[in-house]
């Protein structure tokens, strides 16, 4: 099912790791709301990567929705908002590497509607939408040495 002209519901709901350990992780219906939002944010994100980069920036996506066996096979916290398909991990190669990616989005969280905007371990990008019960415009870095407030090298 495509989401978006960019996001497809697999693409947001592929794990390898479920499928190693025989999960079902296919959202429920009520939930497919949630995940076209997430996608509709990745598109906002995607575009205005490409207008910084002047060229098409693909995006790959690494985690999107978790079931919540999934999510706690990876030993992340019930609360995720991945579990509620309103999260997702990823990178942009062709347009930098994470941290670059943050810096790009930082300044605009708020018209992109980027509820959280995390460079996780200077490996990917995690980007939630904005929900009514959280903060909105959280900007963090979280590393092996914890969480800070901000964008910074790990």
């Amino acid at each position: 099912m495509t989401l978006t002209d960019h996001i497809s519901l697999e693409e947001l709901t592929r794990s390898d790791t479920a499928v190693r350990l025989g999960f079902d992780n296919r959202p429920p219906a009520d939930l497919v709301p949630n995940l076209a939002d997430t996608a509709r944010m990745l598109e906002r994100i995607r575009t205005h990567l490409c207008d910084i980069a002047g060229y098409d920036v693909p995006i790959h996506i690494s985690s999107g929705y978790r079931c919540l066996q999934l999510n706690r096979a990876l030993k992340s916290s019930d609360t995720s908002a991945h579990v509620l398909g309103l999260a997702v991990d990823w990178t942009a190669p062709d347009f930098g590497s994470p941290v670059e990616i943050c810096e790009a989005l930082a300044p605009h969280v708020g018209s992109l509607k980027i509820g959280q905007l995390i460079h996780e371990f200077g490996r990917w990008v995690h980007t939630g939408v904005t929900m009514p019960d959280k903060p909105v415009n959280r900007i963090l870095t979280i590393s092996a040495a914890g969480t800070v407030q901000g964008i910074v090298e790990v």
